[in-house]
């Protein structure tokens, strides 16, 4: 028979459809409680647990230097796992019925600026390889279509359309979107492929970037493969895929994309996660305003 935290885990998986790295990061959260729980109350189980232990373990928390924010995810693993108890019948009363998250500062993504990018695709040197020609298509791809990158990491061979130029991503909870191939990648994709399928293994033969084994690419390669390039443009403290995806849709924004379409192609479930990038496209707005107007000359 399984036990609450591996059917907690199947719930996440199959029917939330959250990507395994997501449900690991909650079952880590709920077996840490688990841990102070039983070192600090003798108590072996915390599916009957008060707010008070709970309480107890955020002081512990934050006596021991850990951030607001990630006090504050560990709490969300742990209000989902107390969720499916009370659902599956398990307890009566959720203990993190009245919780509120910790005040956190705001933080405001700064994106790349339209220069920036000319910049850094204007001067990009790479070996007319397998690898340079693929590192070069990963920095276009971010921002020609603003996908996250894990669904860039989990592109498959199958889901570039060269025939209709789109592409289709799976994103959060296994939602597929469909993204257009703009022309100026067109012929960079089709380089590639030609490169790709020259290699002499492929290993991970169904996604669409891999490496020179042929292997499924890293998130830290990934990473670092955007940090390395726009650190040589950019004094920009963060230079992330995430911030990539951030100033895809703030340049659209900025170049006059209604909200909604900028919703559809980031694949968010609602306007309110899309208007965050509205803070920047008003900042532009702003200038623009007071460059232009009249009274202001």
């Amino acid at each position: 028979m399984k036990t609450n935290k591996e059917a907690f885990a199947d719930y996440l998986l199959l029917e939330k459809k959250y990507s395994p790295h997501t449900v690991e990061a909650y079952l880590n959260d709920v077996v840490s409680f688990e841990a102070f729980v039983k070192e600090s109350f003798d108590q072996e189980s915390i599916d009957l647990v008060n707010y008070s232990q709970v309480r107890s373990w955020i002081v512990f928390l934050v006596d021991h230097n850990i951030s607001n924010v990630s006090v504050n995810r560990k709490m969300a693993s742990l209000k989902a796992f107390y969720r499916f108890l009370l659902k599956t019948k398990q307890i009566e009363v959720n203990p993190m019925l009245k919780h509120k998250s910790l005040k956190t500062p705001k933080v405001v993504q700064v994106p790349f600026s339209e220069k920036e990018l000319k910049d850094l695709l204007a001067t990009i040197e790479v070996p007319v390889d397998f690898e340079g020609i693929r590192d070069k298509l990963i920095v276009e791809m971010f921002y020609v279509t603003g996908m996250r990158r894990a669904e860039l990491i989990h592109l498959m061979i199958k889901n570039v359309d060269r025939s209709n130029n789109t592409i289709k991503v799976l994103g959060k909870r296994n939602k597929e979107r469909i993204i257009p191939i703009l022309p100026i990648i067109a012929d960079q994709i089709d380089s590639y492929v030609k490169e790709r399928d020259s290699l002499e293994s492929l290993m991970d033969c169904d996604y669409f970037f891999v490496s020179k084994k042929g292997l499924k690419l890293s998130e830290s390669f990934v990473y670092r493969l955007i940090n390395s390039y726009f650190s040589r443009v950019s004094e920009k403290v963060k230079k992330s895929p995430h911030v990539l995806r951030h100033t895809f849709a703030t340049h659209l924004l900025n170049n006059g994309a209604d909200l909604n379409s900028v919703k559809e192609l980031l694949g968010h479930s609602s306007l309110a996660s899309t208007q965050v990038y509205t803070h920047n496209s008003l900042a532009e707005l702003k200038k623009v305003y007071k460059d232009a107007h009249p009274r202001n000359k």
